[in-house]
């Protein structure tokens, strides 16, 4: 397994922390989109790295045209040297409509089948393997003039992952995807039972290998000392019950016989009662979603048993964004290197 690290970041720090993960010894630092752009500070991460793969978990895929993330995309491949890794989400219906005022599809997962489709094609074009001529249910591309077409790169060939909960976006993913972000909210019985048959069976549909198709995902961790585990775990269960209040989410919890958590966690975010939200994850749910250990060892070792044969990428939820120390990121590389 390759070891990642997630982090909401800002431009102006980015180039610093991504240069001290690749001294560390870390494969990959992926970029949200919450409070800062996803693409901006990646591309003043490429500057200060040479190893370290720079990609976005996630980009909102809906609220840019196929054109603006094929050209932005193209620039952060050609910046780092062919180390970009393009991610891209739905998000959900509300933070679309409500926050990014653009409408949500009524086939997401269609749509999103169709971007991935049109990137390629634009990407295609602007490295001169063909004449930009897209025409889909939801996208045309069939004007590029040489004023417009940033020509071709070194790097031509763009990963994209795509991120998947349900076994609809788990199949789509498998269909055209080179990689999954695996949502944080998951356990390794729901991959093994659920999302990897999708995955197979959009692979097998494409007429594909599963090899084709890597899964990354990041790892809740109650890590540390009392304190630092009662800090850990407090979290952990807040932003397990946050995830969960999620109707599109409740399948995990099915899996594992609680889908009545769903409806109980919705209740309660309608009323703004968060407390009462993290007291419902109790110590056997949470023990499904987090690893457990004394030491950063422990809990590397815990994710290599429960995740074996299932996940190509790793990372530790929340490290880079306040949850563990400098030293405890370099830590991290440290023991995942040995039990590797």
């Amino acid at each position: 397994m390759k070891l990642d690290a997630a982090v909401t970041v800002d431009p102006g720090r980015a180039p610093s922390l991504a240069a001290a993960l690749e001294q560390a010894g870390y494969d990959g630092l992926w970029t949200t989109e919450t409070k800062y752009d996803p693409f901006l500070p990646l591309g003043t991460a490429a500057g200060a790295t040479s190893r370290l793969e720079l990609g976005t978990a996630i980009a909102t895929a809906f609220t840019r045209s196929p054109m603006v993330t094929a050209v932005t995309a193209w620039d952060l491949q050609r910046a780092s040297g062919g180390r970009f890794l393009l991610g891209l989400g739905t998000q959900v219906r509300a933070h679309n409509e409500r926050r990014f005022s653009v409408p949500f599809p009524e086939a997401p997962a269609r749509q999103l089948r169709e971007l991935v489709l049109a990137l390629r094609h634009i990407w295609g074009a602007f490295q001169a393997e063909h004449g930009l001529s897209f025409q889909g249910d939801h996208y045309r591309h069939d004007l590029m003039t040489p004023f417009f077409d940033p020509g071709p790169i070194e790097h031509p060939r763009i990963p994209v992952y795509l991120a998947a909960v349900t076994p609809t976006m788990y199949r789509v993913a498998g269909e055209v995807a080179d990689g999954v972000h695996v949502h944080p909210f998951h356990t390794a019985r729901y991959l093994r039972e659920v999302a990897v048959p999708a995955l197979e069976a959009g692979v097998e549909r494409a007429e594909r290998s599963r090899e084709d198709v890597a899964l990354a995902a990041s790892v809740f961790a109650v890590v540390g000392d009392a304190a630092e585990r009662a800090e850990r775990e407090a979290f952990a269960r807040l932003q397990i019950a946050f995830y969960g209040s999620t109707k599109t989410y409740q399948p995990v919890f099915e899996v594992h016989g609680r889908g009545d958590l769903t409806d109980r966690l919705r209740r309660l975010m309608a009323r703004g009662e968060t407390e009462e939200m993290a007291r419902e994850i109790s110590d056997d749910v949470l023990g499904q979603f987090a690893v457990y250990g004394d030491t950063w060892e422990q809990a590397v070792r815990e994710v290599g048993e429960r995740y074996e044969g299932l996940l190509d990428r790793v990372g530790f939820y929340g490290t880079c964004d306040g949850l563990a120390t400098d030293a405890e990121l370099a830590e991290i590389a440290r023991c995942f290197r040995s039990v590797s």
